[in-house]
């Protein structure tokens, strides 16, 4: 039994999207987990929901680069999310040796939303994290696979911005480092440039200022929200580097890390 604070790891849905890439990083996280490190996977799928949804004649509408979740979406939420991706990334874990179960903030009301905005539809924002059933997942040596669906007391279904998510998920479970594992080589600054360490008040220049736009904007204010929230550690790297979750938390300097104050060293 594991009671150490648990990693928590973000998967961008276009690494999962591919058969090739999805067995990497399972065979990662097995390693990890081998390890006796307790963690817990948080995974998005925007690539694939939008395939699925123009593949039925389905538009896709972007607000503040959160998805417009009709009635017709949420279905394909369902079976795209919690479904498809959710289930072949657990399969890819077993495949590694890693003992996965696939679950969504749903289950056990993991994770509990309420409506973000009526123009989104059934967009959610996460209210509340209930994280005993990762607790006890993951403590006896399971590795908890969490989609970005979350509900309410009322048998309500939210999509949720993956990045969200997964910063509810780490504060509520005590997380000693967040890592997204995304599809660029960390947060680019006003000159293009990779930035090593960013802090809490440089993040949020770099929204406010236009340089982070659409997903690095989610996933700068979720490490943000992280940050302030108690997690240790926030880290932005590409998923496609070679060993990147050994490396990083080996401690090697790979894409950006993020702090809550203070300046680079």
């Amino acid at each position: 039994m594991t009671t150490r604070a648990p990693v928590l790891v973000k998967l961008g849905g276009t690494l999962l999207d591919a058969a090739e890439s999805r067995a990497r990083l399972a065979e990662q996280i097995a390693r990890v987990r081998e390890r006796g490190v307790a963690i817990v996977v948080v995974h998005g799928g925007g690539k694939q929901m939008t395939r699925y949804l123009a593949d039925r004649g389905i538009e896709s509408r972007f607000v503040n680069g959160l998805r417009v979740t009709t009635p017709e979406a949420v279905d394909a939420v369902l079976k795209v999310f919690a479904g498809s991706v959710n289930h072949e990334l657990v399969a890819a874990l077993n495949g590694a040796g890693a003992l996965a179960v696939g679950l969504s903030g749903i289950d056990a009301l993991l994770a509990e939303a309420e409506p973000m905005d009526p123009a989104l539809g059934a967009v959610g924002r996460v209210t509340r994290c209930n994280p005993e059933l990762l607790q006890l997942l993951a403590s006896h040596g399971y590795v908890p696979v969490v989609a970005c669906v979350a509900g309410d007391r009322r048998g309500q279904v939210y999509n949720v911005n993956a990045d969200q998510m997964a910063m509810a998920c780490a504060a509520a479970l005590g997380a000693r480092q967040l890592i997204f594992l995304t599809d660029v080589g960390g947060v680019l600054d006003g000159s293009g440039q990779v930035r090593a360490v960013l802090n809490a008040a440089e993040s949020e220049a770099l929204v406010a200022g236009g340089v982070a736009t659409g997903g690095m904007q989610a996933k700068l204010n979720a490490a943000v929200s992280a940050l302030r929230s108690g997690v240790e550690q926030v880290r932005i790297a590409p998923g496609a580097a070679e060993g990147v979750l050994d490396r990083l938390l080996a401690g090697e300097a790979i894409g950006t890390r993020m702090i809550l104050e203070g300046v680079a060293a």
